[in-house]
């Protein structure tokens, strides 16, 4: 698509499609962090077939998703450091225009303000080049920091999902946070930095 691929950068967060020469700092960056990330990542469940995806398996399918329209996977570089990830996924076209954004940061960058940048980076893309009209963001109830984040962008909750996703081996409880073009004319950058 017209839109796809795109390195946006503001201030020292850099957002690029990721790539398989991220393999490394990728692979680093979540050894590093099994612990602090292991309560939020997706698991596959019992019975539902597959394994387990290689970041090779993972970036081949989120290439193929992005050359058609349906995702935007993005690597977060913080002050030229591989620091985490954004992905745009589950992009309905047509009458919808709308698609969800998931997102998580090493530790060693945590706390600094690139995550609620990067995603309102992301949003801002989604809505003013993309022509998205809605960005939705599903988080567990217990994750605060991503919570943070959405509070700080001023993203509504506006559902709750009793065993929405199979995160870290359970069938778990997610919040429903999204935003409408609408609702940030000026841009979730703008926001944030006001």
């Amino acid at each position: 698509m017209s839109h796809w691929p795109v390195t946006l950068t503001h201030g020292g967060v850099t957002l690029r499609p990721i790539s398989y020469g991220d393999g490394v700092a990728w692979r680093e960056a979540r050894a590093r962090n099994l612990d602090w990330l292991k309560a939020w990542d997706a698991t596959v469940p019992p019975g539902a077939g597959g394994r387990p995806a290689t970041f090779r398996g993972m970036v081949r399918r989120l290439s193929k998703l992005a050359k058609v329209d349906q995702s935007m996977p993005f690597a977060v570089v913080v002050d030229g450091q591989f620091a985490g990830q954004v992905t745009v996924s589950n992009m309905v076209r047509g009458s919808g225009q709308f698609a969800s954004v998931g997102y998580w940061i090493d530790q060693k960058f945590a706390g600094r303000g690139a995550i609620p940048l990067a995603v309102a980076m992301t949003i801002d893309y989604c809505f003013f080049v993309a022509g998205l009209h809605r960005v939705e963001i599903s988080i567990r109830p217990e994750n605060t920091n991503s919570l943070r984040v959405v509070e700080k962008l001023g993203i509504n909750q506006v559902g709750y999902a009793p065993k929405f996703l199979h995160i870290d081996g359970e069938w778990r409880d997610h919040r429903q946070f999204a935003i409408t073009v609408e609702e940030c004319p000026a841009g979730l950058v703008a926001r944030l930095e006001a």
